[in-house]
């Protein structure tokens, strides 16, 4: 387990475990939020282009102020340069997958679905030449697959007992997607540009998604994607969306060295719970008590196969 002791003598001290956590509890309920909001923004006209352009341009604008004031250098290596533009990429799709899962399916379900990515993550990692999960951490992967099926509400869907739309099926199909780029992701973060400064690389991540958005705008390549708002609802989630992912960003970054991550980092795991609640409160979405105990299996499971890794 991380400690103190073993930080350089020159880190920022650390806050409190209890703030810490309070810290990650109000990061994961903002980005909870941002989730929502692009639902309530989608339901009235907002174009998926456009909200992620607008969210991207608040979090590139973030991330050049703290580049900036903390005068770190852009400078990328040429054999990484390739490497940060696979991992911009890989961003823009997750970002345009998990918004799709958003505006067709729950979003607490879009959200538990594309969570499942550490379990994509260990088998790529294993796939690529990395250590084999072991068989308690395999066992994990499947309680947290058997808690997705639970809050899918497979066994009714299959058996007849519940009917879902074709675009439901294509929602989670997204949020799989969403999953399995995230993973690629992290692998391309921890693999290749693991040198490179956080605040750097997460620049120019949002710098390839701001530029993706305005190419795909311009080009039309989604229709209606760039669309305005039709209702002032629409309008609220869209800047609700863009202070909400912006605020927990600012949060995040410039509080990181502080908040002791190895150990902290699965309160991050309530995000999907606090989208149940916020679903439910603001846009009236509602899931079974089977769905409820699968996503609580799901975040448990995750929560644990982080503290392992972190521990």
């Amino acid at each position: 387990m991380s400690s103190s002791g073993s930080r350089p003598a020159n880190a920022p001290q650390l806050f409190p475990r209890h703030i810490a956590v309070a810290f990650l509890a109000t990061v994961a309920c903002f980005f909870a939020g941002n989730h929502v909001a692009a639902r309530l923004a989608f339901e009235n006209g907002t174009g998926l282009l456009l909200a992620i352009l607008c969210r991207s341009g608040v979090a590139l604008s973030i991330l050049i102020a703290i580049v900036f004031i903390k005068r770190h250098s852009i400078r990328l290596p040429r054999r990484l340069g390739r490497w940060q533009l696979v991992l911009g990429l890989m961003i823009t799709i997750q970002s345009l997958c998990l918004y799709s899962a958003v505006a067709r399916v729950p979003v607490a379900l879009a959200l538990l679905t594309a969570n499942t990515f550490p379990i994509i993550l260990a088998l790529l990692t294993w796939a690529l030449g990395g250590p084999r999960p072991t068989l308690r951490a395999t066992g994990l992967m499947l309680f947290i697959l058997f808690g997705l099926v639970l809050a899918l509400d497979l066994p009714a869907i299959l058996t007849g007992g519940a009917e879902v739309t074709s675009s439901w099926w294509l929602g989670i199909g997204f949020a799989l997607m969403a999953a399995t780029v995230l993973s690629v992701a992290f692998w391309v973060t921890d693999h290749k540009l693991a040198g490179i400064s956080g605040p750097v690389r997460s620049m120019f991540t949002m710098l390839v998604v701001f530029i993706c958005m305005i190419i795909a705008g311009i080009g039309d390549v989604l229709p209606g994607g760039m669309g305005l708002p039709q209702a002032a609802p629409g309008w609220m989630g869209l800047v609700a969306l863009m202070l909400l992912y912006g605020g927990a960003f600012a949060v995040l970054f410039i509080n990181v060295p502080r908040l002791d991550m190895a150990r902290n980092a699965p309160v991050m795991n309530m995000e999907p719970i606090a989208t149940l609640l916020f679903g439910w409160v603001i846009l009236g979405q509602i899931i079974s008590p089977i769905q409820m105990l699968g996503g609580l299996v799901v975040v448990s499971g995750i929560a644990i196969l982080s503290l392992r890794k972190g521990a």
